[in-house]
């Protein structure tokens, strides 16, 4: 197993373009479609490979051509795909992307076999000298919870993006390092909206409470709040212009854990992940948005020079 291990989700995304999304019984022209390698857990390693992680993938995939080819995606990227079980009783899981213009996007996802995604298919993997595990909620619950176990008795960070969000058993709470949520989770995590910056401190700081060693709330075009122990901080926004946030998250996910598993504090960390959401928010798709080390690390360059 390689520094950076990711457990979760692989679906095909057909992402529809729209002005607006229809209202109830509605029906609109849309202005493009397309096919895209997605599922929350698929691009996180995707993000993190693009940006120099060594990447090994957990999840599973339907007997058919969508699983091949999202298999073969990873593949190309140099995500260690040899734990990617092949189900041959549900297809590949599915998302249908609707995106705005200005970028937001709604999403309803059909789980197929990342619903059968198992503790047991945890059981034969070596977990000595895994850094960084990477985990989400596209997944059983109890194999979330199974893997992070896994990743503490390890020595690992284990990393949770709560998505999309549901109510958290106390031993999963407990078995976080860090908790990644956005406004929308984290409000539905603690009933407290983060409505400003003031308001973000308090849910953070009330979410860290439940557990997790640090939590980075993040704010979309506000930026992100840190919270870790007894500091907190706020790292602002990059003011680039949105047209797709479909895999924002992911990217945030995916550049968090490289710069953990290279040994950065979790505030620098912090940073680089927000420079390389800013870019993927520029671009359409999931994964064909992710940017690479290189526009990331220039990108950063550029920033200190201006």
């Amino acid at each position: 197993m390689g520094p950076i291990v990711v457990v979760g989700s692989l679906n095909l995304d057909i992402v529809v373009s729209v002005s607006r999304w229809p209202e109830r019984g509605e029906t609109l022209t849309g202005d493009s479609v397309a096919r895209f390698p997605g599922g929350k857990g698929a691009n996180q390693a995707a993000a993190a490979a693009l940006l120099g992680g060594d990447v090994a993938m957990v999840g599973r995939v339907g007997d058919d051509e969508s699983g091949r080819y999202l298999r073969r995606s990873l593949g190309a990227l140099g995500v260690d795909v040899g734990h990617v079980v092949t189900d041959s009783q549900l297809p590949t899981g599915m998302a249908i992307v609707g995106v705005e213009h200005g970028g937001a996007n709604r999403t309803v996802v059909i789980p197929g076999a990342n619903a059968m995604l198992a503790p047991r298919d945890l059981s034969t993997l070596r977990w000595q000298g895994t850094r960084v595990v990477l985990l989400q909620l596209e997944i059983p619950i109890d194999t979330v919870l199974a893997a992070a176990r896994a990743g503490r008795a390890a020595g690992a960070v284990v990393v949770l993006d709560p998505a999309p969000v549901r109510p958290l058993p106390e031993e999963l709470w407990q078995s976080v390092d860090i908790l990644t949520p956005n406004r929308t989770e984290a409000e539905v995590l603690t009933g407290m909206p983060a409505v400003d910056a003031q308001a973000a401190r308090l849910v953070a700081a009330r979410l860290a409470s439940h557990g997790p060693h640090a939590v980075v709330l993040k704010l979309d075009a506000e930026g992100a709040m840190l919270v870790e122990g007894s500091y907190v901080t706020h790292v602002p926004a990059l003011p680039l212009e949105s047209v797709d946030t479909t895999a924002a998250g992911d990217a945030f996910a995916g550049a968090l854990a490289v710069t953990l598993a290279e040994g950065r504090p979790l505030a620098s960390a912090v940073v680089f992940a927000n420079r390389a959401a800013a870019i993927s928010v520029t671009r359409r798709g999931a994964q064909a948005s992710l940017p690479c080390r290189e526009e990331v690390d220039g990108f950063v360059l550029e920033a200190r020079l201006t």
